[in-house]
């Protein structure tokens, strides 16, 4: 799947998917609130972009809320940029 926002591209593993249809609609809402505010400047210091280290090295992550991360890695399609959400996840769950 597929968005484009303020001229980024954003594309969504089907794992990544598979697991947000299965996340609680509060955890949905926040992640598209997250993407929106992500699409428009993915430093804002709320999102916590920040890069991971040990399995997750070449990654990032921001935050959903208080405990929910989103995944990603960068890459590049062509000449443009693009945006890869790989996992979605509670802390511990990603990480622990």
């Amino acid at each position: 799947m597929v968005g484009k926002a303020g001229g980024m591209t954003i594309r969504y593993t089907k794992t990544f998917l598979k697991s947000l249809k299965k996340r609680d609609v509060t955890v949905r809402k926040a992640f598209k609130e997250a993407t929106g505010k992500f699409s428009m400047s993915p430093y804002d210091p709320e999102l916590n972009n920040h890069e991971l280290e040990r399995k997750w090295i070449g990654h990032r992550s921001i935050d959903v809320t208080a405990d929910w991360r989103a995944v990603y890695r960068e890459g590049s399609e062509g000449d443009g940029e693009v945006t890869y959400f790989v996992a979605i996840g509670t802390h511990e769950e990603l990480y622990g």
